[in-house]
């Protein structure tokens, strides 16, 4: 396993720690930001989650410059973003921190291509993240993170930025699902 695809799994690896720290009650107490209060294990948890999205950037950048893209890495990458997210996603609502709804249909988009991609590779073809997939999860990861940093920020100027990152996200989210599927109709049309 090479170095790229060696980053990526341990973005996986991060899910579980994420998971602990912000769903196991065990209280650390609170931390004062900005002049804002928040629980110390949601910005511990927030920071993990940082992290384990910034190594995407970092897994890619090594696999393009050294030249070692794989396959393995073609399908663990948006794997692990998708992994990441999705658990995030459920500790925010779980936490009363995002709506549902939002949560459901950015899963099941997850899911719906996953599908895809798994039956593209059943017939021999790995695709590949395009630029448009990249932008759904950074315009997630923005803001999952504000949400986790409690909108912290801004708050203090009173802009509702985390919620509008959200529907941001919702946006590319159905965007960039449609345009995969519909890049790949054709396996629709040659199923048996």
């Amino acid at each position: 396993m090479n170095l790229p695809n060696k980053i990526t799994v341990s973005r996986i690896f991060l899910i579980p720690v994420f998971l602990v720290v912000m769903l196991v009650p065990f209280s650390w107490g609170e931390i004062y930001i900005l002049g804002a209060e928040m629980p110390v294990a949601h910005f511990v948890g927030a920071l993990i989650f940082i992290i384990a999205s910034t190594t995407d950037w970092i897994d890619g950048y090594y696999a393009r410059k050294y030249n070692l893209v794989t396959n393995l890495g073609k399908f663990l990458d948006p794997l692990a973003d998708k992994l990441l997210v999705s658990a995030a996603l459920i500790v925010l609502v779980d936490l009363e921190m995002a709506p549902s709804w939002i949560v459901i249909v950015i899963i099941s988009r997850e899911f719906a291509v996953t599908g895809l991609r798994l039956v593209l590779a059943g017939e021999g073809e790995v695709v590949a993240a395009n630029m448009l997939g990249k932008i759904k999860t950074w315009t997630q990861i923005v803001a999952i993170s504000a949400l986790l940093l409690h909108n912290i920020i801004f708050e203090l100027i009173s802009i509702p930025f985390a919620d509008i990152a959200l529907w941001i996200a919702l946006f590319f989210t159905i965007w960039s699902g449609w345009e995969y599927f519909w890049l790949n109709r054709k396996v629709f049309s040659h199923s048996k």
